[in-house]
């Protein structure tokens, strides 16, 4: 039997489900990019919402690449479980606040039709870095990206997210009706800023009065986000349905811990996201750097010097007490003297938080997921902290090391000489100049630098930066990953 919503007054007591009307619920919002992190994250703080202010903010979920996930859910009513996991056990919660599932590339007029409703205020988007179609290094549009290239040749049949938006908010504007709000939650610095830069110059592309118009009307505020949700696997469903008594295609596994700072610049209204737990603030960019520097960097840390290391889960790497001295070494050391922290915030506390965050025995998040897309995530989540001390002349000793084991990683060999199933967009020029470059540090370490979408154009003429990635580069390939963990400082 699957989980279903004629099924709910079947669920076992503990299970808390939906707490408003679910039949009548108006969709207030279309959902690019329709993964386990929004459903554990957004989607849950919408019901909630919803739960205590009703409104008509039902969630379209998008799929701009695989009918994956609508396959397994509109069997179910849209309906799926959301699993919170901790060292005291599981606890079930079956949510309902996304009301419909398409898939962009099976029907990517049904996607525009949504968009341009009146009813949709808002078109929300978790598309990770790649999704944008930018130049990680600049935050410009990639103009060249075959995606972009596609869409302003077909702007009615896209490919992209930028494509859909501009498409459906140049709809909107012939037809007299006010743009939705474009929120990003995914981990962009200055994630609002980013989308409207982008959508901004594919409206020009298409016609300078459409890009006026969309700077003058079209709101884009940041947000910053934050969970932990590893990727479901057959273990997980197999226990979500113990719990439930039914079947649950594609439950979502999560921790405790939730957090989502947004800058309160909405054209046409939100949900009552405020009182559920969300944060609204005139500026999110100090929240987003603490979140940024310190948990997507060490987690990107750990993923790289963990996979190589031998571990396959960021809870197995952190009970390992090296790579926890690094980890907690990097945070205080290297990444705290670059933050403004926000007011009222007790950043110790945050760390120590983080830190038991990793160690979750209960999250089994594995390192090699972390570990994909390194080249989009490498500029926000390393690359600025390391800029920023570069310039006021500090060290950058775990952080080079934190290059260098991406570095290593995606030259495609482990430390056993075996395959690494490396899954980045760049993955082809990451191996074409790892055959090149064999094992050498030094050709490493310049093959990769002349990546300019990833280091720009100062990094590379900096001997400040390529000499300490050389160095430890040369380390990791010499000693592995764990000993040259366990000899740092």
């Amino acid at each position: 039997m699957r989980l279903h919503p004629d099924r709910l007054g079947s669920l076992p007591a503990d299970v808390a489900r939906p707490r408003y009307d679910r039949a009548s619920l108006g969709t207030g919002i279309v959902h690019l990019g329709i993964g386990a992190f929004h459903r554990a994250h957004q989607a849950v703080y919408t019901e909630d919402a919803m739960a205590a202010q009703p409104g008509a903010w039902g969630i379209s979920g998008v799929s701009l690449r695989s009918p994956d996930t609508r396959d397994a859910l509109e069997p179910q009513g849209g309906l799926y479980t959301v699993a919170v996991r901790d060292a005291a056990g599981e606890r079930l919660r079956v949510v309902g606040s996304v009301t419909e599932l398409l898939v962009a590339p099976e029907d990517p007029e049904a996607v525009l039709v949504r968009l341009s409703r009146p009813e949709v205020r808002i078109a929300s988007l978790t598309v990770t870095e790649k999704g944008y179609c930018h130049d990680p290094a600049t935050g410009a549009l990639d103009e060249d990206h075959p995606g972009i290239r596609h869409d302003l040749a077909e702007p009615h049949r896209p490919q992209t997210a930028p494509g859909f938006l501009i498409e459906a908010l140049d709809r909107r504007r012939r037809e007299g009706l006010a743009p939705f709000t474009v929120l990003s939650c995914d981990n962009l610095p200055n994630n609002g800023e980013t989308a409207a830069r982008i959508l901004r110059r594919f409206a020009e592309l298409r016609d300078p009065a459409f890009g006026r118009w969309f700077e003058d009307n079209v709101a884009c505020p940041s947000s910053m986000v934050d969970r932990i949700v590893p990727a479901t696997i057959d273990e997980d469903r197999a226990s979500v349905a113990r719990g439930l008594g039914l079947e649950d295609a594609w439950p979502v596994m999560t921790e405790p811990f939730t957090q989502w700072v947004i800058e309160d610049r909405f054209s046409a209204g939100r949900p009552a996201w405020e009182e559920v737990g969300a944060e609204l603030v005139k500026d999110v960019r100090p929240y987003e750097h603490m979140k940024l520097r310190l948990l997507n960097g060490s987690h990107s840390c750990i993923a790289y010097l963990g996979y190589l290391g031998g571990h396959a889960t960021v809870s197995d790497t952190m009970a390992d007490p090296a790579y926890a001295r690094l980890i907690r070494g990097l945070m205080d050391q290297e990444v705290t003297p670059t933050l403004h922290v926000p007011p009222g915030a007790d950043l110790g506390r945050y760390k120590a938080a983080l830190i038991e965050r990793f160690r979750n025995p209960a999250l089994k998040h594995r390192t090699w997921q972390i570990a994909m897309d390194g080249t989009q995530k490498l500029p926000q989540r390393l690359l600025g902290t390391i800029r920023e001390r570069l310039a006021a002349n500090q060290p950058i000793d775990r952080l080079a090391l934190g290059v260098a084991a991406w570095m290593r990683y995606v030259t495609g060999r482990d430390e056993r000489g075996e395959a690494i199933d490396v899954r980045d967009p760049m993955a082809p020029r990451l191996a074409a100049i790892a055959a090149e470059a064999g094992t050498d540090p030094a050709a490493l370490v310049r093959g990769y630098l002349a990546l300019r979408e990833v280091f720009g154009d100062d990094l590379p003429r900096s001997p400040a930066f390529a000499e300490p990635v050389t160095a430890a580069l040369g380390r990791l390939f010499a000693q592995g990953a764990r000993r040259t963990v366990e000899a740092m400082p």
